[in-house]
């Protein structure tokens, strides 16, 4: 308990995102019905909302720290696989496109880490926040579709809007990844 006090409060709302996570994973595979893709839809969301309030934290208060820059976005690695998997497992989201989803995530991450070793800072870019927000808006859509109030509006369901999102996330994702690469290609020239 002491590291916990010693933590200050952006690090300690990572660490509960990341402690939601196994909550989450065990939500989705010990139950099933609407009332478990309830729990599981709103824990998601509880915890992507975190990500947003832990940044927001650190920022406008100066408690930016070695850790949460490390922590924040694994954490935030391991709540999309996690979800990820978790919607392949219940057969809303195509193993394919989880695939290719968490390629791209080793590749910037590794591509950072490589920038790292070379003194330099590679930013969140814009397309890489758009992924991020239409991703985790189709998990959540994915997640809460089954709920017996939603009924269609206009025509659309939720699923077919969380599906529609889903391809956008992985348009971006794609996207993103080839602008983070281009942008880097000096870091990759010793190739």
């Amino acid at each position: 308990m002491n590291l916990w006090h010693k933590m200050n409060l952006p690090n300690k709302v990572t660490m509960v995102r990341f402690l939601l996570v196994p909550v989450f994973v065990l939500v989705v595979s010990l139950w099933q019905g609407w009332q478990a893709d309830l729990l599981a839809g709103l824990l998601f969301i509880v915890a992507a909302c975190t990500d947003f309030v832990d940044g927001h934290l650190a920022r406008s208060r100066h408690l930016v720290t070695t850790f949460g820059k490390f922590m924040d976005p694994l954490v935030d690695k391991i709540l999309v696989t996690a979800a990820l998997v978790a919607l392949v497992a219940m057969e809303r989201v195509p193993a394919w496109v989880v695939v290719l989803i968490l390629a791209r995530e080793f590749a910037i991450t590794g591509l950072r880490t490589v920038a790292v070793s070379e003194n330099v800072v590679i930013a969140a870019s814009p397309l890489g926040k758009l992924k991020t927000a239409c991703q985790m808006t189709a998990i959540a859509l994915l997640l809460l579709y089954t709920m017996p109030f939603f009924a269609p509006a206009f025509g659309v369901t939720v699923y077919f809007l969380g599906q529609v999102l889903m391809y956008l996330a992985l348009a971006l994702t794609l996207l993103s990844g080839w602008d983070y690469l281009v942008k880097c290609k000096d870091l990759l020239s010793d190739m």
